[in-house]
């Protein structure tokens, strides 16, 4: 029995030591952290309850030419209450003057903020959400409410700032616009010109300290941020509104008339290579049209007939042809080892100059003119093309520029008809872009220009970069060579494959193109590509301009003359209209006929100054100066063409001196 309590006393003691020794070893690791490791599991407990977040800076704005507004960021607030920073006393006289004053700005009873406030209160709501997604305006008003305006940390304003980008035009050139995007890993997505330019755009981010306080939430620490955004630079683009606007719809009104699947159009200013509109038009599945791509820079593809300028510069250039040369044509077909060349003319155009199957777009006389000059060398036009340029792209700013492609000799794509097919542009692949800046150096007497899509870079009134016109190449071609082609381009639209565009009211010069798309593919139905490429005025031109459309209904029409051209005379017309005209007036000898053919004018002219005519189905810009010439004051609704007058076409106009008519 004794030896027992010996071995409990025994047991106890050994217990007790331990226990001693944990309690030490406790002890002990308490004073280490304390002393030796306290800083360090300090800053870890603040790293989780304190943060810095990035404040996006304002991107700067986007203008157009004339600094109308393309993009621009707006600054969007929500706002927030800390129900307990505030001291009791504070709380309890302010409450009612603060409630009163949200009332009056958000429409909701003064009870209901009153409940809400104090319920935040009661419960130690630290976010209690006042207001989301306000304005700048609205912003300001209310951090002078009562107690709001004591601040943060007396008066509990919590304020959330973002920024958002405004597109003032709406989708009219949305995608040449673009936009900037950076994912969750950092990586960005740049389109347009928004992408192209980010780095001046974007400025500098800020940073704001803010602590955790419950369930994911963050309030900021002080008022004032840790560091202060930057905002970005602002950039002025070649961009013209105006001009932007009637290529859009012009396009668009095309593209809806032939049901095509896509198109674009560009107008660039020929002596700066300053693009003043490029659309892009996809048609969607519900059938309307809007921008996804931008064709114009990004899809490379067979040009077809417009390419014909490019092989009779060529040809001229190598001295193997002028303008007078004569080439049978061979009733609209030639053979080439196992397929043949046909005319879009049956039985083709006899013998002709190489001017006349330039203006008529003959294939047979071009196949015939380049395999004749170059079967032995086809590597001489190649190296032709290449010197000019054509196989390289134009090294925009704006990412996705699609590649030229040239097949060249013994590569394994080319064939015993891969020269006279690409005389008339099969075969190869150009943007349209690359194609309207050839076209532009053209008229531009055989300079070539880099097109250009930024004027110059800004810092509010401070003009920080200009953006100086870049010359491609100095010299395409001799200016020779440049004078004779715009002379046969003006007689192309003047007698030409694209004569149905020839108006007196201003001269143009330029080249349609008509291209088979999915010929060689047996599982599809074979497409067309409709295009036209040219430059006006014919003299002294000013504006080159290039509309290419996909896929157009062909029980409609696919001809490029019938498709493409009309878009480009709209265009041109409308632009021309804003433009002065310094022009000499040749005296009129008068003659009989003068006198008989003025007394018929003047018979009309009076008629119809009683009498409304019918200008259902006409343009706005025709319908206009029509009705105001007969003193009529026009209310106009709606965009389009017009589709009901409220003077019916035929009556009698009498005293009526006003006339709405509805655009459809």
């Amino acid at each position: 029995m004794e030896q027992q309590i010996k071995n409990i006393s025994y047991r106890s003691y050994i217990v007790a030591f331990l226990m001693l020794l944990f309690a030490g070893f406790i002890v002990f690791k308490l004073f280490q952290i304390q002393i030796t490791e306290g800083e360090k599991y300090t800053k870890l407990a603040q790293k989780r309850t304190l943060k810095n977040f990035v404040i996006p800076a304002n991107r700067g704005n986007l203008y157009d030419t004339n600094y109308n507004l393309l993009a621009t960021s707006i600054s969007k607030y929500d706002i927030r209450f800390d129900a307990k920073a505030p001291k009791k006393a504070t709380f309890d006289q302010k409450i009612k003057g603060l409630s009163k004053a949200l009332s009056t700005e958000f429409g909701k009873p003064v009870s209901y903020y009153n409940k809400l406030l104090r319920k935040a209160r009661k419960n130690n709501n630290r976010y209690l959400l006042l207001c989301r997604n306000v304005g700048y305006s609205t912003y300001t008003r209310v951090k002078q409410f009562p107690l709001l305006k004591l601040g943060g940390n007396k008066g509990g304003l919590i304020v959330e700032q973002r920024t958002i980008r405004e597109h003032p035009l709406g989708r009219i050139a949305e995608r040449t616009v673009g936009y900037e995007r950076q994912d969750s890993d950092g990586y960005y997505t740049r389109v347009g010109l928004e992408g192209a330019y980010g780095e001046y755009l974007r400025g500098t981010n800020g940073k704001r300290l803010k602590q955790k306080i419950a369930h994911g939430q963050w309030k900021p620490l002080r008022d004032n941020n840790e560091i202060e955004p930057k905002d970005g630079f602002d950039i002025v683009s070649t961009i013209d509104v105006n001009i932007q606007d009637i290529t859009h719809h012009e396009l668009l009104a095309q593209l809806e008339q032939f049901k095509a699947h896509h198109g674009c159009a560009v107008v660039m200013e020929i002596g700066t290579g300053n693009i003043k509109a490029i659309a892009n038009l996809t048609r969607k599945k519900n059938g309307k049209y809007a921008e996804s791509f931008n064709y114009a820079l990004g899809e490379s593809h067979e040009p077809g007939s417009t390419f014909k300028l490019m092989s009779m510069v060529a040809l001229m250039e190598d001295k193997a042809i002028d303008s007078t040369t004569i080439v049978d044509t061979e009733k609209g077909k030639v053979k080439f080892y196992n397929r043949t060349v046909y005319d879009s003319h049956h039985g083709g155009y006899g013998k002709i100059s190489a001017a006349k199957a330039f203006e008529v777009s003959s294939n047979t006389a071009f196949a015939k003119m380049v395999t004749q000059t170059y079967k032995k060398n086809p590597k001489k036009l190649l190296n032709r093309f290449y010197n000019m340029g054509l196989n390289k792209p134009l090294g925009l700013a704006i990412k996705g520029e699609g590649l030229p492609k040239f097949p060249y000799p013994g590569d394994k794509n080319w064939y015993g008809t891969t020269l006279p097919w690409m005389s008339f542009g099969y075969g190869i692949k150009l943007t349209p872009l690359q194609t309207l800046a050839f076209y532009n150096a053209i008229a531009n007497d055989g300079t070539m220009v880099k097109p250009k899509f930024i004027k110059e870079i800004r810092s509010w009134d401070n003009v920080s970069k200009k953006i100086e016109t870049q010359v491609a190449n100095p010299s395409i071609c001799s200016k020779n060579t440049a004078a004779v082609m715009q002379q046969i381009m003006k007689h192309t639209v003047e007698r030409g494959t694209a004569k149905n565009i020839k108006t007196n009211y201003v001269s143009m010069a330029g080249k349609t193109g008509t291209c088979q798309k999915y010929y060689g593919n047996k599982n599809r139905e074979i497409e067309y590509v409709a295009s036209f490429a040219g430059y006006f005025p014919a003299e002294n031109p000013k504006y080159s301009c290039i509309i290419v459309i996909h896929e157009p209904n062909k029980e409609t029409g696919y001809y490029g003359s019938t498709v493409a051209a009309p878009v480009f005379k709209r265009i041109a017309m409308k632009m021309h209209s804003g433009t002065p005209i310094n022009s000499t007036i040749t005296p009129i000898e008068i003659t009989e006929n003068t006198k008989k053919e003025y007394d018929t004018y003047e018979k009309n002219r009076r008629k119809y100054e009683t009498i409304m005519p019918n200008v259902k189905g006409m343009d706005l810009m025709d319908a206009l100066p029509l009705l105001e010439n007969l003193g009529l004051t026009v209310k106009v609704s709606g965009d389009g063409k017009v589709s009901n007058q409220s003077i019916i076409s035929g009556q009698k106009i009498g005293n009526r001196k006003e006339i709405s008519i509805v655009l459809s």
